[in-house]
């Protein structure tokens, strides 16, 4: 029949006009493909400049979240410029005049702060005592935060659009579809909700409150609502433009994209119902929503969502107390559309993976080098790093040494590689800075050491043996080989057991490095 003759042939062509596609992106990595995508809605739209957006909001303080959201953005920024000559722009937006529903337990003078509930951020008095108000503390620490990555950007405070008229054009545009709105909400809503629900929420000419009230009247005209004063029952007309009123968070995020022209913006998993209902919005009003990214959240220790007001999980400062600002980039470009534990013990593993993929890096050629997660990442100047060192060998090293500052540690390398000018490894310097201050947090008070299995006894005392008989000139391979065949010897349940063994009573912990390595190292 003809649907068979025209959608038959079309099934077969789609994957391969997708492949082709795909074929002619510059890189397979995710970035790119969300900057193909972007560029093909730039083209049909012959627009510019591109505008990205990110969102943040300063009712707690800034967090590792806000900075994985702008660092992801700009990797997708930096793709697409790679591959088109459409100027771009990255808004960080911050909704400050949102009101405060609860207290975040991570800031000082609680109290002070209660008695301004279900005010604006932005004329909440700064419980810091640094700013004229909360949001301008919390907005200026995002700003020092993002400024000290040098991402590039433009600050954009909802206060300063909302009170200087910015949204207004935007503001008339919700209330001119004020029942089409209606009708896409509502349905969204539990049965109490819908009754008193109002795209807009005054804010209160006497207390300075924003107001969840029913509206009574609209006047599309004069562009004003009529609501009933919750505390004294009248009636009052307030204008719905110049900061008079505020949105609703999903309707005020429709008319940002609609007002700022937002062509692209990442969001989290937990957003993905309001976005789409946003998108639903934003084309009632006339707008065109923006291509659209979902990450996965970040986890604490518990497994938790990392939440700004409770300020669980770990801070950037957290990281970077530990490890380059590479490795968190790394951790932030891998796998963004899957849930990750962001806790202080993945530090060492991502520590490592750049390490190592730095070195790859080196010798790939200059055209393949787009392929590689660090084409994203800006390297420290002379990075310079010796064969066989990593992170987790210096941790391990820190260990076996209780060391208290890095000069031992240092001992130990020129023991290895010979004497050297420590001024020409300054990165070096750097790890076993890391590497001695995470050890002293982390590995030192957790140190547990077990007494050994008789079995456990007996592949010890074979190990000493050998490694006293055994030439210098061996390899890492040959002793981590000699370690085995003890394991395969001595008929372990599971030879994993004969290397556990090792870490517990050896090192005091549960995990370890190759063994082979770290005994021709030690």
């Amino acid at each position: 029949n003809i649907c068979t003759i025209i959608f038959f042939p079309l099934m077969i062509l789609l994957p391969i006009l997708i492949y082709i596609s795909m074929s002619d992106t510059k890189s397979k990595l995710w970035p790119f493909i969300e900057a193909n995508k972007l560029l093909n809605r730039m083209n049909k739209l012959d627009v510019k400049p591109c505008i990205f957006q990110t969102g943040y909001g300063p009712s707690g303080l800034p967090h590792i979240g806000t900075f994985g959201e702008v660092l992801r953005t700009s990797m997708v920024i930096k793709a697409f410029k790679e591959i088109s000559d459409c100027p771009t722009k990255l808004y960080v937006f911050s909704d400050d005049m949102d009101g405060l529903r609860k207290v975040p337990q991570n800031i000082p003078n609680q109290q002070n702060v209660e008695k301004h509930l279900e005010k604006p951020l932005s004329t909440i008095p700064d419980p810091f005592g640094k700013f004229k108000s909360f949001s301008e503390h919390n907005n200026n620490k995002l700003i020092n935060f993002l400024d000290k990555f040098n991402f590039d950007y433009e600050f954009k405070s909802s206060t300063d659009h909302y009170k200087k008229g910015f949204f207004n054009e935007g503001l008339e545009a919700i209330l001119n579809n004020y029942d089409k709105i209606l009708n896409l909400i509502l349905p969204t809503l539990g049965k109490d909700r819908r009754e008193t629900y109002s795209p807009f929420l005054p804010i209160c000419k006497k207390t300075g409150k924003v107001l969840q009230v029913k509206i009574n009247e609209l006047d599309t005209i004069n562009k004003r609502i009529l609501y009933t004063d919750p505390f004294t029952n009248e009636d009052i007309e307030t204008s719905i433009l110049d900061g008079n009123c505020k949105l609703q968070w999903k309707v005020d995020w429709a008319m940002r994209w609609f007002v700022l022209g937002v062509d692209y913006e990442m969001n989290g998993k937990d957003l993905i119902e309001s976005f789409q209902l946003s998108n639903k919005i934003n084309k009632v009003i006339g707008g065109r929503p923006p291509n659209n990214y979902t990450y996965e959240l970040f986890l604490d220790q518990n497994g938790e969502k990392i939440s700004k007001s409770i300020g669980n999980g770990i801070s950037v400062e957290d990281w970077l107390a530990f490890s380059p600002q590479q490795s968190l980039e790394l951790f932030m470009f891998q796998n963004p559309n899957r849930a990750k534990k962001l806790y202080f013990d993945i530090i060492p593993k991502f520590t490592d993976d750049y390490i190592k993929l730095s070195k790859e890096y080196e010798s790939i050629e200059s055209e393949k080098k787009i392929d590689s997660p660090l084409w994203f990442i800006k390297p420290e100047t002379n990075q310079r790093i010796l064969d066989n060192i990593t992170f987790n060998l210096i941790l391990n090293l820190a260990n076996v040494c209780n060391a208290e500052n890095t000069d031992i540690m240092w001992g130990f390398i020129e023991n290895y590689y010979g004497k050297l000018k420590r001024e020409d490894y300054p990165y070096i310097q750097k790890l076993l800075d890391y590497g001695v201050s995470y050890y002293k947090k982390f590995v030192l008070p957790n140190k547990k050491y077990r007494q050994p299995s008789e079995k456990e006894r007996k592949g010890f005392i074979k190990l000493i043996n050998i490694l006293e008989n055994i030439h210098e000139s061996s390899d890492p391979e040959d002793i981590q080989t000699k370690v085995y065949d003890i394991g395969m010897e001595l008929e372990f349940e599971k030879l994993k057991y004969w290397f556990q063994g090792f870490y517990q009573v050896i090192l005091g912990q549960d995990q370890g490095p190759r063994i082979g390595s770290f005994i021709k190292f030690f």
